[in-house]
C-alpha cells in the first residue's frame, strides 16, 4: 500500500486552552519528540509539527494512519502527562486529499482563530524549515509545504482577506478600546514580552494612542525593539519592576514564551481601580487572579470579537476556500504527473512519433523505397531506445530521491511533456531568495 499524507492535531475548536497549553513544546524538545517517534515507528517516513498558541498539529507521510494516531496519542499523553481520553475526543484527523486541503487551509489562515491573520504562514514556514533541517521530513512533506505556501500567497493575492485581517494582538487591543469607550480610565498600558506577539501588541497600542511600558527579561532586546520604533510613547522598564507595574496599570498585555506563569497571585496587590488583563500566551502567563476588579482574557475568550471579524469577511472567506480548493486539485494533479513511468512512456512516445514522422516524410519525398519502411522503423526504434537508455535509467534511479522532482520537471519542460513547472528549481524551497 502506498504511503499517505496524514494530519493529526488539536486546535482551539475542540481542545480547551487548559489542556492545549500542556501540549506546548519548546522547539528543541519538539524535534527530539518527533525524532524519537519516527525512529520508534518505521511506518512513518516523514514527520513535521506545527505548534502555535491555537494549535498543536502533526503532519505525516506514512503507512497505517490508524495505528499512527493511536501511538501518537499514547506518546503525547505519556510525555505531557495528559489524559489520553481527553486527547482522543479532541483529535482532528485527515488523510490524503483531506489532509492536503487541511494543511493548505491552515497555512492560508482559514483555520485560524482569527481568519486572515498572516502570522500563521510564517509560523508554518518556520516549523517546516526546522523539521527539514533536522532530517525529519524530506521530499514528500517538502512538496506539501511548498504548495501550502504557494496556496497562502494565492489566497492573499486573490482576496482581501488579509487586508483587514486582525491578529490575536489586534483583537485584544480592540477589546481594550471598547472598554475605554465605556470606562473613564487613562490610555496607559503595559506589555510583558518582546516576542512576535508582544511586538504586535506594542505597535497596535501605539497606533491607537496608548502610552506603553514594555517589560522583558532581556532588557537590551526590549531597548533595541523600542529604538526601532522610535516612539516617545513607548518606554522600557526593567523586569524587576514587573510587580509594581501590574498594580499601577489599568491594562496589561502579557505574551511571553515562559513555560510557567510570570505573574502569580502573590504579586497582585489590592487596588481601588479596575484592571483588564489580556493573557495572549500559551502556556498562559498569568495565574487566575483572586483579587476582585480584575478582568482576565485568554486567547480563547476573544472568540466573540473574532466572530464579528468572521461575519464581516464572510464573502472573502468563501472566495479563499475556492482558491484553496483549486490549489488542492493542482497539487493532486501535479503529484500524479510526477510518476516516472508515465513520463518515460511519454518521452519514448515523443521520440517514436518524431522518428515515424521523418520516416513517412522520407518515403513520401522518394528518399526511401516503400518496401524498406518496416526495416527502417525497427532501426529507428532501436536507435531512440539506445539514445534514451541513460536518461530513463537515471530518472528511475533518482525517482525516490530529493532531486527526482527537479529532474522530472526539467524533462517535462525541455520536451514540452506537460503543463507549466509547479515545483521550484530548488529542493529546499523555503530557502528560495524570492521567498513567499
Amino acid at each position: 500500500m502506498q504511503p499517505l499524507y496524514l494530519t493529526l492535531g488539536f486546535s482551539h475548536k475542540l481542545l480547551p486552552i487548559d489542556t492545549r497549553e500542556k501540549l506546548v513544546f519548546k522547539q528543541e524538545a519538539l524535534l527530539e519528540f518527533l525524532a524519537h517517534f519516527k525512529k520508534e515507528h518505521p511506518s512513518v517516513h516523514e514527520i513535521m509539527a506545527l505548534c502555535t498558541c491555537n494549535r498543536v498539529e502533526f503532519y505525516f507521510y506514512a503507512h497505517s494512519p490508524d495505528q499512527i494516531a493511536h501511538h501518537l496519542l499514547k506518546a503525547l499523553a505519556h510525555t505531557k502527562q495528559v489524559d489520553v481520553k481527553s486527547l482522543q475526543t479532541s483529535l482532528e484527523t485527515h488523510t490524503q486529499e483531506h489532509a492536503i486541503h487541511h494543511v493548505f487551509c491552515v497555512a492560508s489562515s482559514l483555520d485560524s482563530l482569527v481568519v486572515g491573520e498572516t502570522q500563521i504562514t510564517g509560523q508554518f514556514k518556520d516549523a517546516f524549515k526546522a523539521c527539514l533541517q533536522a532530517g525529519l521530513c524530506a521530499k514528500h512533506l517538502s512538496r506539501l509545504a511548498h504548495f501550502a505556501l504557494k496556496c497562502a500567497a494565492g489566497v492573499r493575492n486573490a482576496t482581501a482577506i488579509s487586508s483587514q485581517a486582525v491578529s490575536i494582538a489586534s483583537v485584544a487591543v480592540k477589546q481594550a478600546l471598547e472598554i475605554l469607550s465605556t470606562e473613564e480610565v487613562d490610555k496607559r498600558a503595559m506589555v510583558v514580552g518582546v516576542g512576535e506577539m508582544g511586538q504586535l501588541v506594542c505597535k497596535h497600542l501605539l497606533a491607537k494612542g496608548f502610552a506603553v511600558e514594555l517589560y522583558n527579561r532581556n532588557l537590551e532586546r526590549a531597548k533595541d525593539f523600542a529604538k526601532s520604533l522610535d516612539d516617545s510613547n513607548l518606554q522600557v522598564q526593567p523586569f524587576s519592576a514587573l510587580e509594581q507595574g501590574i498594580n499601577t496599570h489599568t491594562f496589561l498585555f502579557c505574551a511571553t514564551r515562559a513555560p510557567h506563569s510570570v505573574i502569580t497571585t502573590e504579586m497582585i496587590h489590592p487596588c481601588n481601580f479596575r484592571r483588564w488583563w489580556f493573557d495572549l500566551a500559551v502556556p498562559r502567563d498569568i495565574e487566575p487572579p483572586t483579587e476582585p476588579h480584575i478582568w482576565l482574557y485568554s486567547v480563547d475568550d476573544l472568540q466573540g470579537v473574532v466572530a464579528q471579524n468572521l461575519e464581516q469577511r464572510q464573502k472573502d472567506t468563501r472566495h479563499a476556500y475556492q482558491v484553496v480548493g483549486q490549489f488542492s486539485i493542482k497539487f493532486a494533479q501535479w503529484l500524479q504527473s510526477l510518476e516516472v513511468d508515465p513520463l518515460i512512456k511519454d518521452l519514448r512516445g515523443l521520440a517514436k512519433e518524431a522518428a515515424l514522422k521523418e520516416l513517412h516524410r522520407a518515403i513520401k519525398k522518394g528518399f526511401l523505397p516503400q518496401e524498406y519502411e518496416q526495416s527502417v522503423a525497427r532501426i529507428l526504434h532501436n536507435a531512440f531506445n539506445t539514445f534514451l537508455h541513460h536518461p530513463t535509467a537515471t530518472l528511475k534511479k533518482n525517482a525516490h530521491k530529493p532531486e527526482g522532482d527537479m529532474l522530472g520537471e526539467c524533462l517535462k519542460s525541455l520536451f514540452n511533456l506537460g503543463k507549466e513547472s509547479m515545483f521550484i528549481n530548488r529542493y529546499k524551497c523555503e530557502f528560495s531568495e524570492e521567498g513567499f
